[in-house]
């Protein structure tokens, strides 16, 4: 088996990278920080084989020749986990950063779009394969302040049904994993390397790490090929909603 995993630099990412990888899942690991996904290879190319691919998915180009490059042994994917996606700014709509909103749609949504179009082909030609996007209760529930965030997981949830529809007569695998608060670098991220802010995020609560998400992942692609788990959302236990959390 091979996957190829956007984001893998950092986070649920990362996690699964090392989960798939403790299961003898063949890996293509892409990023933009060339030095951690160095890293990651030295670490996991102990146990399976590891290719790393440094590009930005918000350009179709750079995206479409990186995967051109992939060599022949790892070039067949059978799973693709498009994970890259980052949250920019906390504002209401009449204050938000035009800069802010392209990122999030360049990188959530057409970066997605990018590397599926890319992968795509090859699972049709062989009839099988498996892609999951990770989504997020931000488009399943809008919140204040969430406005484009949240309008581009919305955006996920609806291609990842898109996919699935029109990949179905391909006998393709399509579903979406949806988390909801895991502690990564997505807050120090949103609030522009205000690490203050950011760690009050997860603050007084056991929130979802990283390997909860990796974990989920993994038993989604281990499940028979008859089985499809087309969409699951994830929570803490101390977190009802998007803006209902259980802090003490």
């Amino acid at each position: 088996m091979r996957a190829l995993i956007t984001g893998a630099t950092s986070g649920i990412g990362k996690a699964t990278a090392k989960r798939f990888a403790a299961e003898g899942i063949d890996l293509v690991l892409c990023g933009r920080r060339v030095a951690a996904l160095e890293e990651l290879k030295m670490e996991l190319s102990t146990r399976v084989n590891v290719y790393t691919l440094d590009f930005d998915v918000r350009s179709n180009e750079d995206v479409q020749r990186a995967i051109s490059i992939i060599p022949i042994e790892l070039n067949q994917i059978d799973i693709l986990i498009n994970n890259a996606g980052n949250a920019h700014g906390l504002d209401p709509i009449e204050d938000g950063n035009v800069e802010d909103w392209d990122a999030m749609l360049d990188i959530n949504v057409k970066g997605l779009l990018y590397v599926s179009k890319a992968i795509i082909p090859q699972m049709i030609t062989r009839k099988k394969g498996h892609i999951i996007n990770i989504g997020s209760t931000a488009g399943k529930e809008v919140y204040p302040n969430g406005n484009v965030y949240c309008g581009s997981k919305y955006a996920v949830d609806a291609i990842t049904q898109g996919m699935r529809l029109d990949l179905n007569m391909h006998n393709i695998k399509v579903g979406a994993v949806n988390p909801g608060m895991v502690e990564t670098n997505f807050s120090n991220i949103r609030f522009k390397g205000d690490e203050k802010r950011a760690d009050t995020v997860y603050k007084g609560f056991d929130c979802l790490q990283p390997e909860d998400i990796a974990d989920i992942i993994h038993f989604v692609v281990s499940r028979p090929y008859h089985v499809n788990i087309a969409d699951l959302m994830v929570l803490s236990t101390a977190q009802a909603s998007s803006t209902v959390v259980n802090k003490n």
